[in-house]
């Protein structure tokens, strides 16, 4: 692992911070299902061979490596928001309640947290936004992981309930086939509604 991912983590732990949790989503994107945050702990400067940015990985890495975080990881938790509240909140403010979530969920509460973003989550803990931080920390990367492997499996099951849509092939996300699908069969239960508004796609189907 390139040394400089630890950057952050480093410069934290000379001020005084030891245990740093990195936080991160998936799911901003999607026309449908919930969006998801994760929070890692990890021991400074472990090794896992791989990590990186979720967006920049395979599927099957991604499966190894989040199997590798979860049995390394000093502290971790998944939440999320499910598509009602990305309608009532809007897609921001659902992504950081999905964000305070996860902190909020974590056994082993850390003294400060890195956040992929430029937007504050507001947070009890002390807090530094990291623009592109996936791609910048380690924590935040392990972070970025867990919240896109939680997600796709969901949108996985999903394709069980909704077999109609193809949720195994798209994970939701705005393609040609989610397109033919919706204007096919109209919106499902789990669909975000003002997604669709944007798009004129509420009255597919119907």
């Amino acid at each position: 692992m390139r040394d400089d991912f630890w950057f952050f983590e480093g410069e934290l732990r000379d001020s005084g911070f030891f245990s740093v949790c990195g936080v991160d989503e998936a799911g901003r994107g999607p026309l449908a299902g919930p969006v998801y945050a994760a929070a890692v702990v990890l021991p400074f400067r472990i090794g896992i061979n791989g990590l990186n940015d979720s967006k920049k990985l395979s599927e099957n890495v991604r499966e190894r490596l989040y199997d590798e975080i979860l049995v390394n990881a000093l502290g971790f938790a998944v939440a999320c928001a499910d598509q009602a509240e990305v309608d009532k909140l809007n897609i921001l403010n659902a992504t950081l309640l999905a964000m305070r979530r996860a902190v909020d969920n974590l056994q082993l509460k850390p003294d400060f947290v890195l956040v992929d973003g430029n937007r504050d989550p507001g947070l009890s803990i002390s807090t530094k936004c990291v623009t592109g931080g996936d791609g910048k920390s380690a924590s935040i990367a392990a972070a970025s992981i867990l919240a896109k492997v939680s997600r796709d499996r969901f949108m996985i099951k999903m394709a069980d309930k909704y077999p109609q849509y193809g949720f195994e092939k798209h994970k939701g996300y705005p393609t040609k086939l989610h397109y033919e699908k919706l204007c096919e069969h109209g919106p499902s239960d789990i669909h975000r509604v003002t997604f669709l508004k944007k798009l004129g796609m509420s009255d597919c189907g119907n």
